[in-house]
């Protein structure tokens, strides 16, 4: 992913169940200008259980009451597009890849040859899964939105184990729409100490100040939930960002990132002109030759031109060698 920082745009649910809003929606994430577009790769019955029991509704959340089939049943992305949105995306420019959910997910990715895998915050503690991707020998980015240290350092170890060590761990607050108190980024930082990996951010707040703050603090990676409208509803709709939205997010980072720099202390062509409002020695007022040189006639001043302003201790009581008139530049040649 190199330095510039790789933006993807998570189209999630917000396809809305039509197959043209996922279409229009990969072409809007291009002209935003996200680096990728990721879809997620379930059916209801392979992320949970059509059941009625408590522990299968959801609570204190936005799809508060719901049950958890019913949600994927309705947020899921058809296997059957997924060719073709690739396809289009592949076309386009945008690499497309896909959070899987299972192994037969996973399968079906490698099918169609995907570049890269993203593993979803909640399943960070489904060890198999992480393995089997992993397995898969290509870069895996993970999301640690409800992970433990410990939880974090498994996912880690368990791909290196399996001979995969591209990993790119994302710093994730798991609540839809998450706090701004509550991204915490300093921790991508940590994270970068502590398991040797490559950081980024997986955005849940509201706007774009997270995702500028995080490619600051190096960021190699920023993801953010993306769609065409969100006047089209859908379950993820309130904490995605909209095509208006997503381009002023991708133009702040990409300024960000340009702001940043790099560690030279090389001057840029900018800078050197700048030198001329520096300080220099110049001769302050007609001098003849044999005169000594003083404080008086010789003064630093701007511009930056002359001889450096350290060297005026040294020089003071040394003799000029020839007649020179007031603002000449100061030389070593002039005096001895």
């Amino acid at each position: 992913m190199g330095t510039k920082t790789y933006i993807i745009a998570e189209l999630s649910a917000n396809h809305n169940g039509n197959k043209k809003n996922a279409v229009d929606t990969i072409y809007a994430a291009k002209r935003a200008g996200a680096d990728a577009i990721k879809l997620q790769t379930y059916t209801a019955d392979t992320i949970t259980l059509e059941s009625d029991k408590k522990d299968f509704i959801i609570q204190d959340t936005i799809w508060q009451g719901q049950r958890f089939y019913d949600l994927y049943n309705k947020a899921h992305t058809p296997w059957n597009w997924h060719e073709d949105l690739m396809n289009i995306a592949n076309e386009i420019g945008l690499d497309c890849f896909s959070s899987p959910f299972d192994k037969t997910a996973v399968d079906f990715l490698e099918s169609l040859n995907v570049p890269k895998y993203k593993i979803a915050s909640f399943e960070i503690t489904d060890i198999p899964l992480i393995k089997y991707v992993a397995s898969k020998g290509k870069p895996i980015i993970i999301s640690t939105g409800i992970a433990t240290y410990d939880d974090i350092k498994l996912a880690v170890d368990t791909c290196r184990v399996e001979g995969n060590s591209d990993i790119t761990i994302l710093k994730c607050t798991s609540s839809y729409p998450a706090p701004l108190e509550e991204a915490n980024l300093v921790m991508m930082q940590q994270f970068a100490e502590d398991f040797d990996v490559k950081v980024g951010l997986s955005d849940h707040t509201l706007g774009t100040r997270v995702p500028v703050v995080a490619t600051a603090l190096g960021a190699s990676v920023i993801e953010k939930h993306f769609i065409l409208d969100k006047s089209i509803g859908g379950p993820d709709s309130s904490f995605s960002l909209d095509e208006k939205e997503f381009t002023k997010m991708v133009r702040a980072v990409r300024e960000t990132e340009s702001a940043m720099g790099k560690v030279s202390y090389e001057l840029t062509e900018k800078q050197k002109t700048g030198k001329q409002f520096s300080r220099s020695l110049y001769i302050a007022e007609d001098v003849k030759k044999g005169d000594i040189i003083t404080e008086l006639n010789v003064r630093s001043v701007r511009p930056g031109y002359g001889l450096h302003p350290k060297h005026l201790d040294v020089i003071i009581g040394k003799e000029f060698k020839a007649d020179f008139t007031k603002g000449t530049r100061l030389s070593f040649d002039q005096f001895q």
